[in-house]
């Protein structure tokens, strides 16, 4: 069979079919999908340098858009952006007078630079280039007119880092990145923000760290490490700025928190922090006191071990107030006296605060979703099970809030994307509608999932379609022997690998599954490796050692692209893509769905020609998951 099949990019939905799945949609749920995913009123509190204003976002013609308002006044919020298109992504305050902000195009993921006044004046667009992507490298907390970005401007492939000024929107670039054999991966500033640290991959497969003590120096090769292996430079040190703390694995299985020295090339001292069960990648410090204060690492929750006793003292102080709840510092004043805090749950988004430190004073800002009574919601329950080969795979069970022990269920079994991603502890909208619509739904962590070692990691490789998605097989058959399931109606769902997943899971596993759903998933292993976005292709060699290599690997790649054994697909299949998507393209699906068609199989296709990876637009999501629900009552019931 030929590894290509005639894609075609502009299969149309057929609404005629979606609409009738969402005809079917129980409509007699106290919560409807719109409870779920409509933006929130208010979100993504910032407070300003000096503690004079406070941000978000908020709705405006259904996108998420920047405010601003005085603190301690009355006065009305300034509206900075009015975005009808697409949300802002994500923002931060550069000074107290100018915010900065990036956006994309119809989920393009070329996210675009724009800067704009706190009273709403003087906006401007600071990377005005065409399919050019931008990433933030250093937000120069100590210099209000300038950022530190990296560009893929002079190659799609590669990035390079620029010096830019955000009232004018200069640049200066700072290095050069122009090979894509020898393709720089990352950068970094120290303190100071100047650019000390580089990653480069070498060979395709080996990653060298760079350094150098001064930004007129050139960066020299000091530990070149296979891309198995990973250090991975946090922040530098305070008080000797040849030393960084590092997560790394040199030599281990798992991630710790130790320095490394830059002039010496290895690892220095007692190792900081480690955890025999998981990987530690993330430390935090004080940018006012020149400390360190914490490490954050996940077992089945997120779990903080605190360095610094006035940052711990902080976090107490906090949680005393604010009981049963998971409590995360948002964003800081600059001396660090004012605090947004947020509180969440696995059952609701939680509340922002603000918090006066000197007057140990906690103010309620707003409720990010009040129209959810939390008492309403399903908790997730961290689980474990064995693999077939005897693997541990963990993961979590989120039953309706009305299960009774002992009764068998209609479960929806969800893989997560990535697939080098995990699931997490915390609320989720899908799960929440799923369990309101009386469906349990189980998430596991098959083997590959990141942040259980570099072993567990590595035992995915080559494994799509097969080690992998046994982990997902022993999962629903763990939860037929331990009774939640009806195995009559078990029902798959993910997105991206979870998509290809759902897909490998109705081809190799036929008679396990009443219906699927494969959102932005891929469907053939050979088209997905020849159509990533351009600054992926550098990695590619990673890639095929993780995936497989079209030539070398050609059978087990065949073997496990389900778009070559579409005579085995019989399960009913809902298809989900967006039009612009980067990562996987329309194509995948396309491919599904056409040679589906050719067998006179009518599968209900969704796509959004507004959308990326996934869909972002309330409107979208709406259509969406009201299908979806349509489409599980229909082989499921409920």
């Amino acid at each position: 069979m030929s590894d290509q099949l005639p894609g075609n990019t502009s299969l149309p939905s057929n609404k005629e079919e979606i609409g009738k799945l969402i005809a079917l949609a129980p409509s007699n749920k106290k919560y409807t999908v719109e409870d779920f995913f409509k933006k929130p009123e208010q979100t993504a509190y910032q407070i300003s340098p000096t503690g004079t204003h406070l941000s978000y976002k908020e709705p405006y013609q259904r996108r998420q858009n920047i405010f601003v308002r005085s603190l301690g006044s009355n006065s009305e919020a300034v509206q900075l952006t009015f975005e009808t298109e697409r949300d802002i992504s994500g923002y931060m305050w550069k000074g107290e007078k100018r915010i900065i902000y990036i956006k994309d195009s119809g989920g393009d993921e070329n996210f675009s630079l724009f800067a704009v006044d706190s009273d709403g004046k003087n906006l401007l667009e600071l990377t005005p280039y065409e399919n050019v992507r931008i990433q933030i490298i250093d937000s120069l907390y100590d210099d209000p007119d300038h950022l530190i970005i990296g560009m893929n401007k002079n190659n799609p492939q590669l990035f390079e880092p620029y010096r830019i000024h955000i009232h004018t929107g200069e640049i200066v670039q700072l290095a050069k990145n122009e090979n894509p054999m020898e393709a720089i991966s990352d950068w970094m500033t120290d303190h100071q923000g100047r650019l000390r640290i580089a990653t480069r991959v070498q060979d395709g497969t080996n990653s060298v760290l760079m350094y150098r003590d001064h930004e007129d120096e050139e960066f020299k090769d000091i530990l070149t490490t296979n891309f198995k292996e990973s250090v991975n430079p946090l922040f530098f040190d305070f008080e000797q700025d040849h030393l960084v703390y590092v997560s790394s694995n040199l030599g281990r299985d798992k991630n710790v928190i130790i320095q490394f020295d830059l002039h010496q090339g290895k690892e220095t001292g007692d190792i900081i922090f480690e955890h025999e069960l998981v990987d530690v990648n993330s430390m935090s410090y004080s940018r006012l006191r020149k400390v360190p204060t914490s490490i954050n690492y996940a077992t089945d929750k997120k779990q903080t071990h605190f360095l610094d006793p006035q940052r711990e003292q902080l976090q107490i102080n906090l949680e005393s107030k604010l009981s049963g709840l998971e409590v995360a510092l948002i964003s800081a004043t600059r001396d660090e006296s004012m605090y947004i805090v947020r509180t969440y749950s696995d059952r609701t988004l939680g509340t922002f605060y603000l918090y006066d430190v000197h007057q140990d004073q906690l103010e309620k800002i707003a409720d990010v979703s009040p129209w959810l009574d939390e008492a309403d919601m399903a908790p997730m329950h961290p689980i474990q099970y064995q693999a077939r080969d005897g693997v541990t795979i963990h993961g979590y069970l989120t039953l309706p809030a009305q299960y009774e022990a002992g009764s068998k269920i209609p479960i929806v079994i969800n893989p997560h994307g990535g697939p080098w991603a995990r699931n997490q502890w915390g609320y989720n909208p899908e799960l929440q509608l799923l369990a309101s619509q009386g469906y349990g739904v189980l998430q596991m962590n098959f083997r590959g999932s990141v942040g259980y070692g570099r072993k567990f990691w590595e035992l995915s490789f080559k494994q799509w379609g097969a080690t992998m998605q046994d982990d997902i097989t022993d999962g629903v058959q763990w939860l037929i022997q331990e009774g939640y399931a009806d195995p009559d109606r078990v029902a798959i769902y993910g997105g991206s690998y979870g998509g290809y997943a759902t897909l490998a899971g109705i081809t190799f596993t036929p008679d396990l599954y009443a219906c699927a759903i494969d959102y932005v998933g891929v469907s053939n292993l050979f088209t997905f490796m020849k159509t990533v976005p351009p600054y992926w292709k550098p990695y590619l060699d990673m890639m095929y050692e993780m995936v497989g290599h079209p030539e070398r690997d050609h059978d087990q790649m065949a073997a496990g692209s389900p778009a070559l054994h579409i005579d085995r697909i019989t399960t009913p299949l809902l298809v989900v893509q967006g039009a612009n998507d980067p990562r996987v393209n329309i194509d995948e699906s396309d491919q599904i769905v056409e040679a589906l068609r050719a067998r006179n199989v009518d599968v209900p296709y969704l796509v959004k020609y507004n959308e990326g990876h996934g869909f972002g637009n309330e409107e979208n999501q709406f259509e969406f998951y009201k299908t979806m629900c349509g489409f599980l009552a229909k082989y499921l019931g409920a």
